[in-house]
């Protein structure tokens, strides 16, 4: 495959993964290790016959879409009819990574996704739900709802969710909520264990150092979280240097487009975000229009050169370095109602 030019494609993915290192610290940080697998990331990216391009999913093999469909917005559509047509036409046309939790609308997401896939096309999807508890018998109910909900017998990528105050990490091993999920995949009921987070990268880091080989890992990806409690410069070279996949969130910042306060289209922060080592970067869609605008986006996806993207890095640096758009990292705004509870917080 060739770019137009005597390029080949190597080549081209190799100096595509380089510019998504091109800004200060984060070049520096990445190992050489990790500066490889970052290469493996992007030139892992296979075009489809028809549909989406796909990458691979860290250690666990996985060829997933480039493009994963929202849980958290999909439940939010007010006419279910309407919903699942949108997930039906995802299907259709390629995105085959499907986004999911528990507590998404007290359980509302995971019963409309579970009645669009009831038709024959949970064999095309790579499922991932979230667990929001972090004891044994919490998770084990957890997940017993979630496969009943989403009328399926196992979840591809079942994480651990909102890791999001500092103790959770160890939450999670000492109440018996990993123990939960290595029965889960010894039973078959769930093939890969990650968990996700928005908060802070120093908890992120401390979840990665424990005593567990994680498949995946979700976190936001965007161009003003370089510039403030940084996943990209943090977390991300950990996750490429233990094999760990990658899936981005916020990409367009999160809420109701909050990049776009610091001046970034749609498209420019979304082919920022793919132009980043990710497998797949999750996408709220709400409406049919917006499914297929990101499809056509995803489709003739092509990373965003050097120059390009520390253009678009240095355009909201007057506007992320105080973390002013990104609330989800700084208060309790975004925090799920579970998860307060579970730590004594109000709702």
């Amino acid at each position: 495959m060739r770019d137009g030019s005597t390029t080949t494609r190597r080549e081209f993915l190799l100096d595509a993964a380089a510019t998504s290192v091109a800004f200060g610290a984060l070049a520096a940080d990445l190992s050489a290790a990790a500066r490889s697998a970052e290469v493996d990331v992007l030139a892992s990216q296979q075009p489809a016959a028809t549909g989406l391009p796909t990458r691979v999913l860290g250690r666990t093999g996985e060829r997933v879409s480039i493009l994963c469909l929202g849980g958290w917005h999909i439940g939010s559509v007010k006419d279910p009819s309407e919903a699942i047509r949108i997930m039906h036409a995802a299907v259709d046309e390629g995105m085959t990574f499907f986004d999911n939790c528990w507590d998404y609308h007290d359980g509302g997401s995971e019963e409309v996704m579970g009645r669009a896939l009831a038709d024959g096309r949970r064999g095309k999807v790579f499922l991932m739900t979230k667990n929001c508890e972090r004891d044994y018998a919490g998770s084990m109910k957890c997940l017993d709802d979630s496969l009943r909900r989403l009328r399926t017998d196992r979840i591809d990528l079942w994480q651990f969710h909102e890791i999001i105050y500092d103790n959770d990490p160890d939450w999670v091993f000492e109440k018996g909520g990993l123990k939960a999920a290595l029965e889960a995949k010894k039973a078959g009921k769930v093939r890969h264990i990650g968990f996700t987070g928005h908060k802070d990268p120093r908890i992120h880091l401390s979840m990665l150092a424990k005593p567990f080989d994680w498949d995946a890992c979700q976190f936001p990806v965007n161009a003003l979280d370089v510039h403030y409690r940084s996943f990209q410069k943090q977390v991300l070279p950990v996750c490429l240097k233990n094999k760990v996949g990658v899936i981005g969130m916020k990409g367009f910042g999160g809420g109701n487009g909050i990049a776009r306060g610091a001046g970034l289209s749609v498209e420019e922060a979304y082919r920022y975000a793919l132009s980043q080592p990710v497998a797949s970067q999750v996408v709220g869609m709400t409406t049919l229009e917006q499914l297929k605008q990101n499809v056509a986006l995803a489709r003739d996806f092509k990373p965003l050169s050097n120059s390009e993207q520390n253009a678009l890095v240095e355009k909201v640096r007057p506007f992320a370095t105080d973390g002013r758009f990104e609330h989800f990292k700084s208060t309790q705004n975004f925090d799920g109602p579970v998860h307060r509870r579970q730590h004594g917080f109000q709702t």
